[in-house]
C-alpha cells in the first residue's frame, strides 16, 4: 500500500512541529512552573559571594557616609601632597637659617662667609702654602665651611626635635583624654617642653591668637622644621578637621608609628656603623700617612710643595679625594 504524496507531507509537517514543540516546551517549562524564580532566589540566599536583597536604607546611609568621608581624606592627602611637593622645589637661604635656629639674616651671613673665606686665604698665603693652595682655601672658607656648618646645625637641631617629639604628642594625647581643648594641650607642650619643640609649639599657640588656625600652625612648623614626622601630625590634623574623629586615638596611634620609626632609625644606624668606620679609616688614611711621612722624612714630600707639577697634584688629589669622600658619604648615607 502506498501512501500519497499529501500524506507524507502532512506527516512530515507533523513531526516538525512535534519537534519545535518539543524544544519550546523544554526552554520554556522553568518559567512556566514557577521553577526558575524559585531557583533564583535560592542561588540568591545561598551565594555568599553577593550581598543578595538591597540594602536597607540605613545600611545604604552608612555606606554613603563612608564613601564621602573616603573621598575627604583622598582630597586631604592630595592637597597636602601638592603643597609638600611646592614646599621641595625651593628652599631659600632665609629658610635654612630659620630651620637651624639662627636669628641672623642672609645678608649677615653672607657677610659672615666672606669674612672667613678671606681670613682663610691670608692665614694660608702668609703660613707659606704655595699661592695656588691660598684661593682654594679662600673658597671652601666662603662657601664650603659655613654651609657645612649651617648644616650640621640643622640636622642637629631637627635630631634634637625627633627625640623629644614623640613626648609632646603623648602629652597633648593625655590632655585631650582629660577633657582639655587642643590649643589648651598645646600650650602645656610649649610651656613645659623644652627648645625646640616648647618654642615650635609655641609659635603655633600664638598664631591661634591673631587668627591663624591649627593646621596652618603646624603647616608652618613643617617649614621650620622639614621632618616626616611632622608632616604626619599635619595630615593627621588636616583629616581630622575635614572629617572629624576621635582626635586622641589619631595622634595615640601616631605616638606609636613615631616611636616605631626612632626604633627602626637606631636599627639602622647600628647596622650601617661598620660602613660609617670604613669610610672614615679609607678617608683619613691619605691624611695620616702624608702626616706621617712630613715627621719621619720631611725632604721625602718637598717636591708637592717646592715645585708647580707638585702644587697641581696636590690640588688634583685633594679634588679627587673629595669626590671619593662624597661617594662613599652618598653610599652610607641612608635616608629614613
Amino acid at each position: 500500500m502506498e501512501l500519497s504524496e499529501e500524506v507524507i507531507q502532512l506527516g512530515f509537517m507533523a513531526f516538525i512541529a512535534l519537534s519545535v514543540g518539543g524544544v519550546a516546551l523544554a526552554l520554556l517549562y522553568p518559567y512556566l512552573t514557577g521553577s526558575a524564580n524559585a531557583s533564583r532566589r535560592i542561588t540568591a540566599v545561598t551565594d555568599k559571594s553577593k550581598t543578595g536583597a538591597k540594602a536597607g536604607f540605613r545600611a545604604r546611609m552608612q555606606k554613603d557616609k563612608k564613601d564621602g568621608r573616603r573621598r575627604q581624606i583622598q582630597d586631604s592627602l592630595k592637597e597636602l601632597e601638592e603643597r609638600e611637593k611646592e614646599r621641595k622645589k625651593k628652599v631659600t637661604l632665609r629658610t635654612q637659617l630659620l630651620q637651624a635656629g639662627l636669628d641672623i639674616t642672609p645678608q649677615n651671613f653672607w657677610v659672615a662667609s666672606g669674612v672667613i673665606g678671606l681670613v682663610l686665604a691670608v692665614a694660608t698665603f702668609f703660613a707659606g702654602a704655595p699661592i695656588v693652595v691660598a684661593p682654594v682655601a679662600g673658597f671652601v672658607g666662603a662657601l664650603g665651611l659655613p654651609r657645612w656648618v649651617l648644616g650640621m646645625l640643622r640636622k642637629r637641631r631637627q635630631e634634637v626635635f625627633l627625640n623629644d617629639f614623640a613626648d609632646a604628642i603623648d602629652v597633648m594625647v593625655r590632655g585631650l583624654k582629660a577633657g582639655l581643648p587642643v590649643n589648651d594641650a598645646m600650650k602645656v607642650i610649649a610651656q613645659e617642653s623644652g627648645p625646640p619643640v616648647g618654642p615650635e609649639f609655641m609659635d603655633v599657640v600664638e598664631g591661634q591668637r591673631v587668627g591663624i588656625s591649627i593646621g596652618e600652625g603646624i603647616e608652618r612648623m613643617y617649614e621650620n622644621m622639614p621632618l616626616s614626622e611632622v608632616n604626619f601630625l599635619a595630615i593627621v590634623m588636616a583629616i581630622q578637621a575635614k572629617t572629624g574623629g576621635n582626635l586622641a586615638e589619631a595622634l595615640s596611634n601616631l605616638s606609636v608609628v613615631l616611636r616605631d620609626r626612632k626604633k627602626m632609625k637606631a636599627k639602622i644606624q647600628a647596622v650601617s656603623q661598620e660602613a660609617k668606620a670604613s669610610a672614615g679609616i679609607i678617608g683619613s688614611l691619605p691624611f695620616i700617612i702624608c702626616g706621617a711621612m712630613t715627621v719621619l722624612n720631611p725632604e721625602h714630600l718637598n717636591p708637592l710643595w717646592e715645585t708647580d707639577i707638585g702644587n697641581l697634584v696636590v690640588v688634583f688629589a685633594f679634588v679627587w679625594m673629595g669626590t671619593g669622600v662624597l661617594i662613599m658619604r652618598k653610599m652610607i648615607q641612608f635616608d629614613f
